[in-house]
């Protein structure tokens, strides 16, 4: 599990865990990443089924040790993990963990920040505001992880156009090619 030519990563996850799998997927034969442990807020998360079909260890948190303690740290440390990839994880991640992995903790957003981002900005709510908007493209943003929503320094954009006709679904579907096709590719460029 431990390779020392190789950067652990941990994933953070909330839900169904399609970028998590891309992600997992991407690395599971490179000499140079190495997804250490998936990480969860909900016991139920299909995420968790994922990581553990792919031999990957999990974690599941709550949210009073999560924001309280230095656990996940620890663990995150025993784990030997320097950095934390989010993926669909639905917490703001907390002051101790952003100073721990300073300017190494990645998320990629549903959308083109700094529009559409924010508290209670993912998934659905962000493809049916863009809709509502009537905006002409949207598309994924990755960036760096900062103590407010949405906020950090961007490291990468990329477009899709918005059709006449689109609706919400058929835009996450667009949205969510994007994200695999690059979020894994974005991820191993910065590490």
């Amino acid at each position: 599990m431990f390779n020392k030519s190789k950067k652990n990563i941990a994933i953070f996850a909330s839900g169904e865990g399609s970028n998590a799998q891309n992600i997992i997927e991407y690395f599971k034969d490179s000499d140079r990443v190495n997804v250490a442990v998936v990480v969860s807020n909900k016991k139920d998360a299909n995420v968790l089924k994922k990581a553990a079909s792919a031999h990957i260890p999990t974690l599941v948190i709550n949210r009073e040790d999560f924001y309280s303690t230095d656990n996940t740290i620890e663990y995150l440390k025993q784990m030997r993990v320097e950095w934390v990839i989010l993926a669909g994880f639905l917490w703001m991640v907390p002051d101790n963990l952003i100073k721990q992995y300073s300017h190494r903790i990645i998320n990629i957003h549903p959308s083109l920040l700094p529009k559409f981002g924010g508290k209670g900005m993912y998934g659905m709510n962000v493809h049916k505001a863009v809709i509502d908007a009537k905006e002409k493209e949207s598309g994924i943003t990755i960036h760096h992880v900062n103590e407010k929503y949405d906020d950090g320094e961007i490291i990468a954009q990329y477009k899709c156009v918005i059709n006449k006709g689109d609706t919400p679904e058929t835009l996450s579907e667009k949205i969510r090619a994007l994200e695999h096709q690059y979020y894994p590719k974005v991820i191993e460029g910065i590490i």
